[in-house]
């Protein structure tokens, strides 16, 4: 891998082009094209490119891309490769289902355990069998079996603190689903990926409103033509 800054939003479309190699082994594909590729995903081929080049060459001129190739490439990437472990933090609504129905094996994650305060759901496990821990025992559990990612899914007002004890407790990074951000100070060694349901909806609504206005503009423009 070239020794050079990436820029976030190629960070951002490696599991797009990850999601979309998938797709196409599902197919039968065995290797493509940049220009199909670009097609495919609303990219242009030297976008593709571009991206592949800040961390190597990958494909062939006049070949294209091996998909297996490639996406054993981006999986390396993204560290898929690297067995990280995870720990959910509050075992309520959003907790249970990241448990439950979220996979986080394919996404190369392997889920340890969860923590929650409810003394009715201490001792017990998940129907997929994470066993859930008191969370007062993190720091201990983490000295015997380190955990390197928490999932943070506590109600907003303790998420200061449960990130708090969670970096405590020695984990790398924190995948936050709070919906507040835990006002921490910057550490260049945690990191933190704040996810807000709210700004996906809101960017959803401005292209809606987006689209109306669009056809509301062609509309009055093909009316003053008559």
């Amino acid at each position: 891998m070239k020794n050079i800054k990436i820029s976030n939003n190629v960070i951002r479309r490696m599991p797009r082009y990850l999601r979309k190699l998938d797709e196409l082994q599902a197919q039968g594909i065995e290797r493509i094209s940049s220009n199909e590729l670009g097609r495919q995903l609303s990219l242009t081929p030297s976008q593709i490119r571009q991206d592949f080049s800040c961390f190597g060459e990958f494909g062939q001129q006049g070949y294209g891309y091996n998909l297996t190739t490639l996406r054993e490439e981006i999986a390396g990437i993204l560290g898929m490769d690297r067995g990280y472990q995870v720990a959910v933090l509050g075992v309520g609504n959003i907790g249970r289902a990241l448990l439950d129905h979220f996979d986080f094996e394919t996404c190369g994650f392997h889920l340890a355990a969860a923590f929650d305060v409810e003394q009715k759901l201490i001792g017990t496990a998940t129907k997929s069998g994470v066993p859930i821990y008191d969370a007062m025992e993190m720091g201990n559990f983490c000295k015997a079996h380190p955990i390197d990612v928490a999932v943070l899914c506590v109600p907003p007002e303790r998420a200061k603190a449960a990130a708090q004890g969670a970096i405590l407790a020695g984990v790398k990074a924190i995948w936050n689903f709070t919906n507040v951000v835990t006002g921490l100070p910057e550490d260049e060694n945690v990191v933190t990926e704040n996810i807000f349901f709210s700004d996906s909806l809101l960017a959803l609504e401005y292209y809606m409103a987006d689209t109306i206005d669009q056809e509301s503009r062609r509309a009055a423009r093909q009316k003053q033509t008559l």
